[in-house]
């Protein structure tokens, strides 16, 4: 990338988190049997007219005030002519010049250094329905068309395919805080298409010619999208050669983007306000009223997490990065674990759980006043630190009080000096040489000793205690 400079705007189709689709009362579940979530008004028939869901506008708008946006009090919606086969009525109610939200912007941090995205637009658009392939034949399911899309457009400001993939996990952070979307990607909530251009850095203010990838559906996919296609145009440009305004679309299994059409411009679309819809007015009052019930954004509870909990920086990034995360450890510390022995074990047990499981932190059986009731056990030395994750294991597995676990179970740590005497002397006069060699300087054997402690005991024993005991039976 020497000597070029990268210009990557993002345009992020988010599924809000509605009961019903945008212009209808029909569901937005997802993986229903195809064609069974859909009415006269989503599939487009004559005479149908459309009524705007009210909870997508207000979750648009939400959204808007959680990046700084300035809501429109006035914006109304357009069709947007085209044909495809998976769109019903042969347009798409979308909005064009007059949008719910303009201008905000995203922070990011990359390798350290904080850098904010600006945005152009968020509107409010109908999602349309799938297509689907057997071989010779195709079929269409309309069960998606209709559902309420924001899509949040960045203006040109991203540099690099890192840059891209921390705007969107930022992104994705802020929408889950504010319960925008469910950002789930397996489900299709979230979906991007890239625009991308390369320019010879020779002082000019001028964008290259850009190409857009349609339809990337994971923050990977969006990385080595961009990275393969960075490279490709700045091999075409080495060569001499121009880049074609193009629509591609990515195939993730040979690692290439490929040509689908020349690019559309907006003209092309044929843009005119839908004629059945009046325009959205907001009252300035509402608005105000769904300012002040915003929650608190993942980069305030970052920073608060460091000053009220003495966190480290990394800690409170990882654990902010996710809401239910975040809520669960302030949950464990409310409950009385100290701040930095709760962080621990969530970043390092839970989220180890989440992400080998796939499941999320509401879905485990672990409640955090079990895990702090835990910790105390740990922390006043009832268990040792392995004792502690056998216990762990159980309390994913069936819940439970883990007082009740070590009691039933027999887990309690041996810390009684009588009993931790008599299991070191079995250990030093079983091993005789390992003691001479200790004696003779070779300090690493201690930990053999401390080993075999444990051994004896199940893990049981009290580790600093046996190491204690060790040390004055072998240098008395």
């Amino acid at each position: 990338m020497q000597g070029y400079d990268v210009s990557i705007g993002l345009e992020t189709h988010v599924q809000l988190k509605t009961r019903s689709k945008l212009f209808c009362s029909c569901p937005t579940r997802f993986g229903e049997e195809p064609n069974t979530n859909v009415c006269p008004v989503c599939l487009g028939y004559p005479g149908t007219l459309p009524v705007v869901n009210y909870q997508a506008v207000r979750l648009t708008v939400v959204t808007g005030l959680m990046l700084g946006c300035r809501v429109n009090l006035h914006s109304k919606f357009d069709r947007k002519n085209y044909f495809y086969p998976d769109m019903p009525k042969n347009y798409q109610i979308s909005q064009y010049d007059q949008p719910i939200c303009t201008g905000g912007s995203v922070e990011i941090e990359v390798e350290g250094k904080v850098k904010r995205i600006r945005l152009r637009r968020i509107h409010l658009e109908e999602d349309v329905g799938k297509s689907f392939h057997f071989g010779r034949s195709s079929g269409v399911d309309f069960n998606r068309a209709g559902i309420p899309l924001m899509e949040i457009v960045t203006e040109p400001d991203i540099s690099s395919a890192d840059e891209a993939h921390a705007y969107l996990v930022a992104l994705k952070a802020i929408l889950e805080y504010g319960e925008v979307s469910d950002c789930n990607l397996e489900e299709g909530n979230v979906r991007c298409d890239v625009n991308c251009s390369v320019r010879k850095r020779d002082g000019s203010r001028e964008l290259g010619t850009k190409t857009e990838i349609k339809n990337l559906n994971t923050f990977r996919g969006v990385y080595r999208a961009l990275k393969y296609e960075i490279a490709r145009q700045i091999r075409v440009l080495e060569r001499g050669g121009t880049i074609q305004q193009q629509t591609l679309r990515w195939d993730d299994e040979k690692g290439v983007t490929v040509a689908l059409r020349s690019k559309e411009y907006a003209h092309d679309y044929r843009y005119f306000p839908d004629p059945d819809i009046p325009p959205v007015v907001l009252r300035p009052e509402e608005v105000e009223a769904w300012r002040e019930s915003l929650p608190e954004l993942p980069s305030r509870r970052k920073r608060r997490f460091q000053e009220q909990y003495g966190l480290p920086e990394y800690d409170a990034g990882v654990l902010v990065a996710e809401r239910e995360v975040a809520d669960f450890f302030e949950r464990t510390v409310a409950e009385g674990a100290p701040p930095k022995a709760a962080s621990n074990w969530v970043m390092t047990e839970v989220l180890r759980v989440i992400g080998e499981s796939g499941k999320r932190v509401s879905d485990l059986r672990l409640r955090p006043e079990a895990l702090a009731r835990l910790i105390s056990l740990v922390e006043r030395g009832m268990v040792n630190m392995p004792t502690a994750k056998e216990v762990f294991g159980v309390m994913l597995e069936t819940g439970g009080d883990p007082e009740r676990i070590v009691r039933e179970r027999g887990l309690a740590q041996v810390s009684d000096e009588g009993e931790l005497m008599e299991v070191v002397g079995r250990v030093l006069a079983a091993n005789q040489k390992v003691v001479a060699d200790y004696r003779a300087g070779k300090k690493a054997a201690l930990q053999f000793l401390i080993g075999q402690v444990m051994r004896e005991t199940r893990g049981k024993a009290n580790p600093k205690a046996a190491a204690r005991i060790l040390r004055e039976q072998l240098e008395g």
